[in-house]
């Protein structure tokens, strides 16, 4: 199955997407430092990334000529700064805003399905009317604003092609479901909040639902607290349940688990040795940054939790949040390595850059199992779609011929 990738990054959904069963015919991003991280991993002879067809450019600058109309699947994050919650929240005012290039592209390539990834501030009540215009937009492509025309005008034309039902099966059109997820709830060890957009063309027919969560904090604590499971695979002593969790902890004596753990810091680090140790110049990309600090509000991760969000601007790198919170109390951050696997990347991926510039890769990354999820599922649609499809046509020439 063909795909396209819009601000790739340093590949996380991409890496996602082709785990999945996709083969990436277009990898595009602007920024200099993600593409050399996609480069670096290519020359290394990386097989997830090797034949990627990396463009390094504006999405908008493209010669989209050189793709074939209807691909399988379109899928990028567009930059989340217009909307995030450190950023300056200037939604369809910030000219970092690509959605709109975004669905330009669906336009040109009119694929057969598309994922796209942004951040949870998108949600926002402020942002209420811009986000429905954005999932409209993604449902009727084919219905671009007109010059010089207003994006609330835009948006009341495209609300009445929803309403009126007439667009269905009439050109370039889509069936959207848009969804905010939490990364620890599909075995991620971050508390990572995101919304996905993911559509398919409606001439498909296609129903689809965002993948059931696998994991839970309600299981973290039936094997943290209940049976103890959780300690005795990190070699250590049970502690006492903390007196916030004693009521919850209870209940759950009694309760049959059906989802897996919620995946923490310290499984997501496990067998890496201190940063600071002669065993860590062997590690790729796993080297001891100094001056961690906590102060109100950036306090660091613990480690038997998933680590919060790691971040990629001024309150993430340097400002203290994107370091864990050590056995002692003491705190530091978390080596490139490290965050690497909180977000998933596999442990042969390399990051270009120095530690700050490679901090801003992973903290704007789509973790790659997250990816690789939602893919999966699209891509089984997509091919439950085809086997539906020849199997009318096997039916139309078995009845000619009859």
């Amino acid at each position: 199955m063909k795909s396209v990738e819009l601000f790739a990054g340093a590949g996380g959904l991409a890496l996602g997407c082709e785990i999945a069963g996709f083969e990436n015919l277009a990898v595009v991003e602007w920024d200099r430092w993600a593409c050399d991280t996609v480069r670096e991993n290519q020359k290394l002879g990386n097989s997830l990334v090797r034949d990627w067809g990396l463009h390094q450019g504006d999405v908008r600058s493209f010669d989209w000529s050189k793709i074939p109309e209807g691909i399988d699947l379109l899928s990028g994050g567009p930059p989340c700064q217009p909307f995030s919650m450190g950023g300056k929240a200037q939604a369809n005012d910030d000219l970092r805003d690509m959605f709109p290039a975004t669905v330009d592209v669906m336009r040109r390539l009119q694929p057969r399905s598309f994922i796209i990834e942004n951040v949870k501030g998108l949600t926002r009540s402020a942002f209420a009317n811009y986000f429905q215009y954005i999932a409209l937009q993604l449902e009727f492509p084919r219905l671009p604003a007109r010059k010089e025309e207003a994006w609330q005008d835009h948006l009341a034309r495209l609300q009445a092609e929803h309403t009126s039902g007439k667009g269905k099966g009439k050109g370039l059109t889509y069936n959207v479901v848009s969804t905010l997820v939490n990364a620890a709830d599909y075995g991620v060890p971050q508390k990572r909040e995101r919304v996905f957009f993911v559509g398919f063309r409606d001439d498909l027919g296609v129903e689809w639902s965002f993948p059931e969560p696998t994991h839970s904090f309600d299981a973290l604590l039936h094997d943290q607290y209940v049976t103890g499971r959780y300690w005795l695979r990190h070699g250590l002593s049970k502690p006492a349940t903390p007196e916030k969790l004693k009521a919850r902890v209870k209940k759950l004596q009694n309760t049959v688990i059906t989802k897996q753990p919620w995946r923490t810091v310290r499984d997501a680090i496990a067998g890496l040795p201190e940063p600071s140790s002669k065993a860590a110049k062997k590690i790729i990309d796993h080297r001891l940054q100094l001056g961690a600090k906590a102060y109100p509000g950036h306090t660091g991760s613990p480690l038997d939790l998933p680590a919060k969000t790691l971040k990629a601007g001024d309150h993430g790198v340097p400002g203290g949040e994107n370091m864990m919170v050590k056995d002692d109390g003491s705190v530091r951050y978390f080596t490139v390595r490290e965050s690497a696997r909180i977000q998933t990347f596999p442990d042969c991926y390399r990051f270009h850059g120095s530690w700050t510039e490679t901090m801003r890769q992973l903290g704007n990354a789509v973790p790659v199992l997250l990816a690789q999820q939602v893919a999966s599922s699209v891509a089984e649609k997509l091919l439950i779609s085809d086997i539906d499809r020849l199997q009318k046509e096997v039916r139309k020439i078995g009845k000619l011929r009859a």
